[in-house]
């Protein structure tokens, strides 16, 4: 749980804005940020005009704007993705400089990654940052950005959403354990997402493609697959659960989707695994305690 853990929120609340203004009031933050003076000035008039609790719609005009988060729900930063045709720019600011250094960055970027991929389906994500801003370069390149071109006051980065799928599996993030998912599962779990129209299908998406594809008769019997039962530790408290599909969901019965919250954190992970996820405007700590059930290890292959 100590590893680094980042969350991008796309609700944008009034202490946001105001959190928002002090760390583009630090020089060191707002040095490489060549549109700092205009956010700030921006932020400053919608705090005094609109007297408004949530100002989600206001920060995304002209773009996408998410709050970042750690594991303990305390804003650290925010991602901003704007899309152009098929083109999305990523810009990324790690706002307090005592979290510099945590690799806070690199996981921002990745749920930078994969919001721009999944969600907003770019084909190409783009980073422009300044030659001296050693950090930024040094967290996308190790995120598997490469160098499109440069001037003396640029350095434009580049992900492809090939290259990307490839890095899924090549370099997993460091907060995360590997997950298994059954061919068959797989295929119609597929099926499923291009049927769903759940704004946070997306996530269910990336949870397949990074997932490690397995014969249902070789699959460990600790992993949790489709209809099988878990016990889990959801921030310190016992809950036992079936994974199942959408159709099958009963919340009475401990029948959680595979397309809701929990259901999506958990798929493919085994017996002893622990992680954060975000459910959907809190951090959930998890922790998969015992599969009670699982078809593949019960000869059930019919489900």
């Amino acid at each position: 749980m100590n590893k680094p853990f980042i969350s991008l929120c796309p609700e944008i609340t009034r202490a946001n804005a105001l959190t928002l203004m002090d760390w583009l009031e630090d020089e060191d933050v707002t040095r490489y940020l060549s549109d700092s003076r205009h956010v700030s000035r921006f932020i400053e008039q919608v705090i005094d005009r609109v007297q408004l609790p949530i100002l989600t719609h206001l920060f995304n005009q002209g773009g996408r704007f998410f709050m970042a988060y750690d594991q303990h729900d305390v804003p650290v930063g925010f991602v901003r993705l704007v899309k152009a045709g098929t083109d999305c720019e990523m810009v990324l600011v790690i706002g307090n400089r005592d979290n510099w250094g945590r690799k806070l960055g690199a996981g921002a970027i990745r749920e930078g990654m994969k919001l721009a991929f999944f969600d907003m389906r770019a084909e190409k994500l783009i980073a422009k940052i300044h030659p001296d801003n050693a950090r930024s370069l040094k967290a996308f390149l190790h995120s598997g950005f490469m160098l499109e071109s440069e001037t003396p006051a640029m350095k434009s980065l580049v992900m492809s959403s090939a290259r990307y799928l490839r890095f899924l599996h090549e370099n997993p993030a460091a907060h995360i354990s590997d997950i298994y998912i059954t061919e068959i599962d797989k295929a119609r779990l597929r099926s499923l997402i291009e049927l769903e129209n759940s704004s946070d299908i997306f996530e269910l998406e990336h949870e397949i493609e990074r997932a490690i594809v397995v014969d249902p008769l070789k699959v460990p019997e600790d992993v949790v697959t489709m209809n099988s039962k878990a016990l889990l530790q959801v921030n310190n408290e016992a809950l036992e659960v079936s994974l199942v599909y959408p159709e099958d969901a009963d919340d009475r019965a401990g029948k959680v989707s595979v397309c809701s919250g929990i259901g999506t954190a958990i798929l493919g992970y085994k017996e002893g695994d622990a992680f954060s996820w975000r459910i959907p405007n809190r951090t959930c700590h998890i922790r998969i305690e015992k599969v009670l059930y699982q078809p593949e290890a019960a000869g059930d292959f019919h489900l």
